[in-house]
């Protein structure tokens, strides 16, 4: 079977990729998610339509998400470097910390029922998502950041967490940083530069030292699922520049209601799923 039988045979399943790729994109450059805020609950949906299990549709999304960040990072990356929106200093004290946790989480998701990654995707994203709309109209709580033992134990979270649920930091670390009355779009810049070292570890681990569940979707390696890998990621990297060209046009405020919302749906259906 050629290229073009495969894709005419699974049709459905090939146009879901690809407006998953586009989509994702978009978000990446807009918000600095990485993209996985949309990938791994449309990948958890598409497997399971597929006849895999829930909980290996989990694990799957989970690192397949991750591998397409890797590219995806990159692009958003050189596009908010020419904004001045990466912190480099602030990246600097982080990335060890961030490099730690990432690959605690990438092992433990080796280890661990898929179900479990699907209730912490779903907590993570719905109370991101409130914590920022219940303090739209507010100031921020604390005016600078922390010491460094505080910002260490940020960066463990942030990797660890992110890994754990395929996502590229920035549904952690932007309102995280919103927190300590950080500009938003400095944020979203510098949580595109964090998904990278997010993204690469953690995709990696899942690759070499994952299992793939015998259930596992056609075209999967150890985690990854490289049909959903090579089909999303060309379109996430063309259109992660749109989004950023989407962000520079928003205020503060606006970037972060639609951050909110986007985290808010995606978390909530994600507990549902799984509760009911």
């Amino acid at each position: 079977m050629n290229i073009i039988e495969y894709i005419t045979a699974n049709l459905p399943e090939f146009l879901s990729l690809v407006a998953t790729g586009v989509f994702a994109g978009i978000l990446a450059g807009l918000l600095g998610v990485g993209g996985g805020i949309v990938v791994v609950p449309v990948l958890f949906f598409l497997f399971q339509s597929l006849g895999v299990s829930a909980e290996s549709a989990m694990l799957v999304a989970t690192a397949t998400s991750l591998a397409t960040i890797v590219p995806t990072s990159i692009s958003s990356i050189r596009s908010h470097r020419k904004r001045g929106n990466i912190d480099l200093p602030l990246l600097k004290r982080w990335a060890p910390y961030i490099l730690f946790g990432v690959i605690t989480g990438s092992w433990l998701v080796t280890r661990i029922d898929g179900g479990w990654l699907t209730i912490l995707f779903g907590l993570v994203a719905s109370l991101s998502a409130l914590n920022i709309l219940l303090r739209k109209n507010k100031p921020a709580p604390f005016s600078q950041l922390p010491g460094m033992v505080g910002q260490s134990a940020i960066g463990l979270s942030i990797g660890f967490f992110s890994s754990m649920i395929g996502i590229g930091g920035g549904t952690i670390s932007v309102p995280l940083l919103s927190i300590y009355n950080y500009p938003a779009h400095k944020a979203v810049g510098t949580a595109a530069a964090i998904g990278l070292i997010i993204s690469l570890p953690g995709a990696l681990t899942m690759l070499l030292i994952g299992s793939t569940p015998v259930d596992a979707p056609a075209g999967t390696r150890g985690l990854v699922n490289l049909t959903g890998f090579l089909t999303i990621t060309p379109l996430t990297v063309l259109f992660a520049p749109v989004g950023v060209l989407i962000g520079s046009k928003l205020n503060n405020q606006t970037l972060k209601k639609v951050f909110a919302v986007v985290l808010l749906i995606t978390g909530v259906r994600m507990l549902l799923e799984h509760f009911i």
